[in-house]
């Protein structure tokens, strides 16, 4: 398979940086017209556009379409992933793209790291893939604060920690 270029994107595809958006720049069949959005919507909440047989995703393509490269790891801001302007996308390594993960949908207490066991409330860190213990409290809001403070210490992106 031939490594993706960024004139190989820029030949195929137009993208707003402002907006986030593809469109095409070439009608490749019948099925696509020269400025129609390209690209549907993964499985995973992300969008993606094929080239060659092959799905690629869109933070990803728009990252090598404005800057010529495609790091391992590209984190949205945001948390909404198919944002996909410019400014929404930075690159980082994988811990640091987990630790702009949303609330999972089966957190109890609504916070990340923060859990009810056998009547307190435990606070938990994992930095650098060992977890840190910070203590069982009494009350959520205490375990809250042990952990948010943990974040600022250990340097976590603000959009991490607690659903809004």
């Amino acid at each position: 398979m031939d490594v993706l270029t960024q004139k190989r994107v820029k030949e195929i595809f137009d993208y707003d940086p402002d907006t986030g958006v593809f469109t095409w720049a070439d009608s490749r069949n019948n099925h696509v017209k020269i400025g129609d959005v390209a690209g549907f919507y993964h499985p995973s909440g992300y969008r993606s556009l094929q080239i060659s047989k092959v799905k690629y995703y869109a933070h990803r393509l728009a990252w090598l379409y404005v800057y010529g490269e495609l790091p391992e790891e590209i984190d949205h801001i945001n948390q909404i992933k198919d944002d996909n302007r410019i400014e929404n996308l930075r690159v980082v390594d994988r811990s640091a793209n987990m630790q702009n993960a949303p609330i999972r949908k089966d957190n109890k207490s609504g916070c990340h790291g923060v859990s009810h066991c056998l009547g307190k409330w435990r606070a938990r860190i994992v930095v650098n893939k060992k977890e840190i213990y910070l203590g069982s409290y009494v009350t959520k809001s205490e375990a809250i604060a042990k952990r948010k403070i943990a974040e600022v210490i250990y340097g976590f992106h603000p959009n991490h920690g607690c659903a809004a």
